[in-house]
């Protein structure tokens, strides 16, 4: 949108304030599961295309995006016999489900990774530099993780991405001109692209959040499933409630609305700290430090391409989980022909060429 760098940099502020506070509500509030939300690229995607269409803009992609947020949170309201997405919740205590779904989820992740980590031709790196440094990365996280012992392999993540970003500037040195450049505060502003309803455009902002609850429901699973703990179907709506009410905030201040991040699911399990006081703690941290530009401008230096390596071994942990859970399904001709025609149809949807999406 060629908007200005102050209102680049208010952006970047307002996703990590969602981001944290959701997370907190997550943690202790409603769902109360070691659960890190971040921004959801449905959404994104929804204001990027319909900020783009003549008539439409920001101002009324936004308020739509308030309005569709509502009505999600009605859906959303946990209360025995009420609660529309408590319906679905029912469904994701079946293996078969849950496991396709997470596989899925991870199929769609992976057209993200991988590529993040080489890079497209046109970066500097490509494609030497980038597959060297994501590779240190991913070479440090492995090695800390599995010999580095109960304490050190909580900090295998944070120890691959600092030495993978070493490796990096090492080649191509990075500029720490946009942190020293970059105000210290950024303030929450109603609706700072104004705001006006249109029903199509709610309804389409409708179809886009409906269907991130129903996946992170199978997300949420997972993690119940590495506790040991029980999820009830109105748990899981809670869960989405609370997603619901950070879309709600999002669609106020101008961000996006979030979704359970699947790399920190990943660190759940290569860390083994699945306490919702940590992730707790993550949120309050995203809430203070989203308030300071400078810091969301430090964190834009790491390198997409360690980003990327990191994220390929991370989003693995989590897909073989799915397919752990498919071990306990009894393979009969049913299960045989839902499971198979969903990771087809899901797996061959990436392979299908633009100009027939286009059509």
């Amino acid at each position: 949108f060629h908007l200005p760098l102050d209102q680049i940099a208010y952006l970047y502020g307002m996703i990590f304030l969602v981001s944290g506070l959701t997370t907190c509500l997550q943690s202790v509030g409603l769902l109360r599961l070691p659960i890190v939300q971040g921004p959801y690229v449905g959404s994104f995607l929804g204001l990027l295309i319909m900020g783009h269409i003549p008539g439409i803009g920001l101002g009324v992609a936004f308020g739509s995006f308030f309005v569709a947020s509502l009505i999600w949170a009605l859906l959303s309201v946990p209360v025995r016999g009420i609660s529309f997405m408590a319906l679905f919740g029912r469904f994701f205590d079946t293996p078969i489900i849950s496991g396709v779904m997470v596989i899925l989820l991870m199929m769609q992740f992976a057209v993200v990774s991988l590529p993040s980590w080489i890079g497209p031709p046109q970066s500097p790196g490509f494609p030497s530099i980038n597959l060297a440094a994501g590779f240190v990365s991913v070479v440090v996280f492995i090695a800390v993780t599995l010999w580095g012992g109960k304490w050190l392999r909580r900090a295998a993540i944070l120890s691959g991405l600092v030495l993978g970003t070493i490796c990096y500037a090492g080649f191509l040195p990075i500029s720490f001109g946009p942190v020293v450049t970059a105000p210290w505060l950024v303030v929450p502003k109603a609706f700072p692209f104004g705001f006006q309803v249109r029903t199509d455009v709610v309804i389409i902002f409708l179809f886009v959040l409906v269907p991130s609850s129903v996946s992170s429901m199978a997300l949420y699973q997972v993690v119940a499933n590495w506790g040991k703990e029980k999820i009830t179907p109105l748990r899981m709506a809670e869960g989405c409630f609370g997603a619901a009410i950070g879309s709600i905030l999002a669609s106020i201040v101008g961000s996006f609305s979030t979704t359970v991040y699947p790399d920190n699911m990943g660190m759940l399990r290569s860390t083994r700290v699945g306490s919702r006081y940590a992730t707790l703690a993550a949120g309050i941290l995203l809430v203070v430090l989203g308030c300071c530009v400078k810091f969301d401008m430090l964190l834009v230096l790491v390198p997409i391409v360690v980003l990327g390596g990191t994220a390929t071994v991370l989003f693995g942990i989590v897909m073989v989980h799915g397919i752990h859970l498919l071990a306990n399904v009894e393979w009969d001709d049913r299960n045989l022909i839902i499971a198979g025609a969903a990771l087809m149809i899901g797996l061959g949807g990436l392979f299908v060429p633009p100009d027939a999406m286009k059509e």
